[in-house]
């Protein structure tokens, strides 16, 4: 069954902009570590909008100082991306995925180090070119999503190699879950620079 619009966006009163991202990220989380499970459940496991808004976050965050956390944020992306491409309704991820650990000092700094931004980027979202943002435009969007996460595994070998995939990301986080058509534009932007930071490491390799 295809995937509609009310699973794919943020249930009205919970994930509608980073802003109430990053205050669902420290309010229901607690203690020393946090696992992968534990951010999902932050944001609500049943819309796709939110989850890769939240994923392309952390993607940028301080969280992926922990070794290998870039392409486990990447792993799990694409396991999303490709759930949303074949119409799932609610995602699904492994066990081991979903127990990962990150120090949960890492998040709040990184939340922390997010707010002004958040606020600046939030006063842009609005309702626009919406028909980008519901099917079948979602799969489009889910193949932009799946190839930023590819890419990422290539650039986590390059320092900040990852920030243009992982903000192309929260762009298709931000843009499904508020409508806005614009940012899901600005994330194919993002894609693009992505890929031709790739090519630029090959030509110098090669």
């Amino acid at each position: 069954m295809a995937a509609d619009t009310a699973s794919i966006a943020s249930p009205p009163g919970q994930i509608r902009n980073l802003q109430t991202l990053l205050m669902s990220l420290t309010t229901c989380t607690d203690g020393e570590t946090v696992t992968v499970e534990d951010l999902l459940n932050s944001v609500g496991r049943r819309a796709f909008g939110p989850l890769l808004l939240l994923l392309g976050f952390i993607s940028i965050s301080p969280l992926t100082v922990v070794p290998g956390a870039t392409w486990l944020v990447a792993l799990v992306t694409l396991l999303i991306a490709v759930q949303v491409a074949l119409g799932f309704e609610r995602p699904w991820l492994p066990a081991k995925a979903l127990n990962a650990e990150f120090p949960r000092s890492a998040l709040v700094t990184g939340v922390n180090a997010m707010r002004k931004t958040a606020y600046v980027i939030d006063q842009l979202l609005q309702p626009r070119i919406c028909f980008l943002t519901r099917p079948p435009f979602i799969q489009l969007i889910a193949l932009i999503a799946i190839a930023a996460a590819l890419v990422t595994f290539p650039l986590g070998l390059v320092p900040f190699g990852p920030v243009l995939p992982g903000i192309a990301v929260m762009f298709i986080g931000l843009g499904v879950t508020s409508r806005d058509g614009v940012m899901v534009l600005l994330a194919g932007g993002s894609l693009i620079g992505s890929f031709v930071i790739v090519a630029k490491v090959l030509e110098r390799l090669f």
